[in-house]
C-alpha cells in the first residue's frame, strides 16, 4: 500500500493495541504526535495513513519496541519522501488552488524526469540509485495535479535564474523549459517570470507555496534545508498571501514570461 490518503487496518489495530496497553487515550496520544483525537481515531480505523512523525513517536511513547515501525514499513513502504514532504503532498493533492514562488530551481510539480533526477543526483549527502528512483517517481506523480477534476487554480512565479541554471546539462534544461511552456498553455495555469532587472522585489525572504483547500481554507507551506512547516495562523498567513500578490504584480505577465522562456530554450 502506498503511503497517502488511505490507511491500513492492520496498522490501526496494532496502534490501538499498544495505546490501550499503555493506558493512553486517543487524545493523549494525539498530544504527543500533534494529532487531534479524531485524527488518531481515523488512523486506528485504517481511514488515513500515519503522516509526519506519528509512527516514530508513537512507537517510543507507547513502548512498542519497534513493532509499529516494522509494520508501517511493510504496509506503507518507503517512497523516498521526508515526513514533512508527505504532509505537504497530501494537501497539494486535494487543493482547490496552488500558488508557488521559487527562486532556485524549477518547482517540483513542473519537473521533467531528467531534470528531477539531476536534482536528486546533487543531493548532499548522496542518495543511492534506488532512493533516487523512488523520489523521482514520487515527484513525477505530482503532475496529476494538472489533470485533476475539478481543475484547481494554479500559478507560479519563477526567478529568471531558474531558467538558466543548467541542472542535468543543456539538453535536460531545454526539455524542462519546453515542458514548462506546455503546462503554461493550460487554461487553469499561469506561469510568470521575475526578471533579473527588477529593482524592487517582494520575495527576498525565499520560496513559498500557498494553497487553498477544498473548503477554501488558506494555508502556506515553507521548506528549508532541515524541514518544512505549515503556516495557518494570522498575521503570518495573510502576510505571505499579500507578498505573493505583490510578486505577481512585479513579475512579467504570462505572455511575456512565455516569450522569455522560449527564447532561453531556443538558445540552448
Amino acid at each position: 500500500m502506498h503511503s497517502g490518503e488511505r490507511g491500513s487496518e492492520s496498522f490501526g489495530v496494532l496502534l490501538r493495541f499498544h495505546r490501550e496497553r499503555a493506558g493512553m487515550t486517543q487524545e493523549g496520544l494525539g498530544g504527543h504526535v500533534g494529532y487531534s483525537k479524531s485524527q488518531v481515531a481515523m488512523v486506528e480505523r485504517g481511514e488515513r495513513s500515519p503522516k509526519g512523525r506519528l509512527v516514530e513517536i508513537a512507537d517510543q511513547v507507547l513502548g512498542a519496541q519497534g513493532a509499529l515501525l516494522v509494520l508501517a514499513e511493510k504496509e506503507f513502504g518507503g517512497n523516498g519522501l521526508r515526513p514533512w514532504t508527505e504532509d505537504y503532498l497530501a494537501e497539494e493533492r486535494k487543493a482547490s488552488a496552488l500558488h508557488v514562488y521559487q527562486n532556485h530551481l524549477i518547482p517540483g510539480s513542473l519537473q521533467t524526469e531528467a531534470y528531477a533526477r539531476a536534482i536528486y543526483n546533487c543531493h548532499c549527502p548522496a542518495l543511492d540509485d534506488e532512493e533516487i528512483e523512488k523520489r523521482v517517481a514520487a515527484r513525477l506523480a505530482r503532475q496529476q495535479l494538472f489533470e485533476r477534476k475539478p481543475m484547481p487554480i494554479i500559478s507560479y512565479v519563477l526567478e529568471q535564474s531558474t531558467l538558466t541554471r543548467p541542472l542535468g546539462g543543456p539538453s535536460a534544461l531545454k526539455e524542462q523549459l519546453c515542458h514548462v511552456l506546455d503546462i503554461g498553455r493550460l487554461r487553469h495555469v499561469e506561469i510568470q517570470v521575475m526578471p533579473h532587472d527588477r529593482q524592487v522585489h517582494a520575495g527576498l525572504n525565499g520560496p513559498m507555496i500557498l494553497l487553498e483547500t477544498a473548503e477554501r481554507r488558506q494555508l502556506a507551506y515553507v521548506e528549508g534545508p532541515s524541514g518544512g512547516y505549515f503556516v495557518s495562523e494570522q498575521p503570518d498567513l495573510g502576510d505571505l498571501f499579500a507578498r505573493y500578490g505583490i510578486l505577481r504584480a512585479q513579475a512579467l505577465n504570462p505572455d511575456d514570461s512565455a516569450k522569455l522562456i522560449s527564447e532561453v530554450a531556443d538558445a540552448l
